[in-house]
Formats: structure tokens, sequence, C-alpha cells
């Protein structure tokens, strides 16, 4: 379990991390989300000792990580997939792991065969893609058998068979009762391996709840109406307030409505008399629910075009 507690980062007048507290628990993915600038890595790195925080703490498995004596074995972590020697082959860089944090010498082939390196394990880092430094960089954090594990943006440079690869891994991870803490920019897949997210903006806490709790919070939630009287069921809804947009699907005459439940839409048209084919309601995706949930703390904000 990772217990972050009133967690604060500063540099100089700048706050990177402010009163920070959640919890990840383990048996689960965690997503952790937030704009470029959020406070995101800071916090990473604080959780895993490398940088101190100005206040709050930090605990991994109810200890302060620093002090802690089992090393990778207690925490694996993936920061940055790229910061390897290149001239090291993959077996070296991981025999040195191994060997500096009591891991035996066998783990190192079991974990360059599970991310699918064992056929480069001789190979130089430095002639690695992308893709393969990130796998490597998972072995690196798996070398341990770890019960907690960090991934900071694990799936850049990734293949489509790679990310499906890693999707399904953390969760068997979390399957086998380990903590499981992933930042992505990737909400796609947020939304097909995390259970539960923790969103930050401006390195202070927004979110920290389920994925479906989470998008429901989200105003952009709509409700699809079929009809073959679709126009005048239009004109009744939006005479109820509702904003409305014809949709023609393969000659289905369809309707997305926003700003009336669905309970509320089914009433109007029993009312009016009007037939209806299909009533179902859309909750907000998870990339929609965090652009309206995060609007007001996005740092770095591109201008409109010209």
């Amino acid at each position: 379990m990772i217990e972050v507690n009133q967690l604060t980062k500063r540099y100089g007048d700048r706050t990177a991390v402010e009163q920070l507290t959640f919890t990840v628990r383990p048996g689960q993915v965690t997503g952790f989300l937030g704009p470029n600038g959020a406070g995101k890595t800071t916090t990473l790195r604080m959780i895993l000792g490398l940088d101190r925080p100005t206040g709050g703490t930090a605990t991994v498995g109810k200890a302060d990580f620093r002090s802690h004596p089992r090393g990778l074995r207690h925490v694996g972590a993936l920061l940055d997939a790229t910061q390897v020697h290149g001239g090291r082959s993959a077996a070296t860089h991981l025999s040195a792991l191994a060997r500096s944090n009591g891991i035996p010498a066998r783990r190192v082939e079991e974990v360059l065969q599970e991310v699918g390196l064992a056929e480069a394990a001789r190979g130089r880092i430095g002639g690695f893609s992308l893709g393969m430094k990130q796998r490597l960089g998972i072995a690196a954090a798996l070398l341990g058998d770890p019960p907690v594990l960090m991934f900071d943006e694990p799936i850049n440079g990734m293949d489509p068979e790679g990310v499906l690869w890693v999707r399904r891994l953390f969760r068997r991870l979390a399957a086998e009762g380990r903590t499981v803490f992933l930042s992505s920019h990737l909400m796609s897949e947020m939304e097909n391996t995390a259970d539960q997210l923790v969103v930050i903006g401006r390195g202070r806490l927004i979110a920290a709840e389920s994925v479906a709790d989470f998008a429901a919070r989200s105003t952009r939630g709509s409700v699809v109406v079929g009809s073959p009287q679709a126009a005048a069921l239009a004109a009744v809804l939006t005479s109820a307030g509702a904003s409305v947009e014809p949709q023609d699907m393969t000659g289905a005459r369809k309707l997305t409505v926003t700003g009336l439940p669905a309970d509320r839409i089914g009433a109007l048209a029993l009312e009016h008399r009007i037939p209806l084919s299909e009533l179902t309601t859309r909750t907000a995706s998870l990339e929609e629910a965090f652009m309206e949930l995060t609007a007001d703390s996005v740092e770095y904000l591109a201008g409109q075009p010209r």
C-alpha cells in the first residue's frame, strides 16, 4: 500500500505539490492522472525517496522507502526508460541491479523472458527502440518480485501488441494482490486498465475514486433516444429545455439529448404519445470527464490557431 499524507514540495517560490493526500491500495490498478506540470512525476519521486518533501509524508508499506532495507524487493519502479547506460547489454544492466539488491541471478533470465527481451539480452541498450527500453524498464521493476509497483508513462513507444501486453500484465499483477500505481496521459489505456484514479492539477488533489465514479461527475453525459417520430420528439424535448442533436445512423431516427435525464425524456414521450424504440443513457468517457474536470488546472494551454 502507498500512503501519501499532506505531501508538499516547493522549489523556491513555486509549489509543485501542495498538501496531497491519497491511498493506493493492493489488488487493483490505480491510475495517476493530471495535465502536464501537475506534479505527477514529482510525487512519484517523493514516494521513492528521490526527492525530499518540503512537508508531509509518503510511505510504502507503512515505511519511508529511503529507510527500507529490501530495495527492489520492496518496490519496483519505472520512471524514465531512457535513463540507462547505452553501452551495457540488457542482461548486464539487470544483473548489476540484482547483485546490488540481493536478488538471485536467475531472476534476470526470468524477467527478460517475461517482457519478451530474451533474444535481445546480449544486445547493447543503446541500440534498443523506445518500446524495447520500456520493456527493459518493466523488467527491472519486476526483478525483485515486489509487492508494490510504480510506472510513469510505461507504454510510450510501444506498438499495439506491446500496449496490449502491458495492459494484461498490469491487470495480472493487481490480481495477484500487488499494489500497481500507473501514471499515463493515454485516457483509453486508463479506461481499459485502471480500477481507481488519483487525479491532480497544479499539485493539488482533484479526485481519488473509481474510474466509473470519476466519469459520472462529468456534465457531458447524454441520452440516446430512438423514435419513428424523431422530429416531433425533438420539438417536445427542446421546449422542455433540453439540447437535442439529430442523428441519422443507417436510416435509424435517433437523437442525442443533453440536459434531461432518461426518465424525464420517457415521461415526456408518453405524455405526447410518441413511441420510443431506444432510450439509453450514455455516460461521459474518461477523456471527456478528465478534460472537463481539469480544465482550470491546465498550466500549458495552447492558443487558438490563427
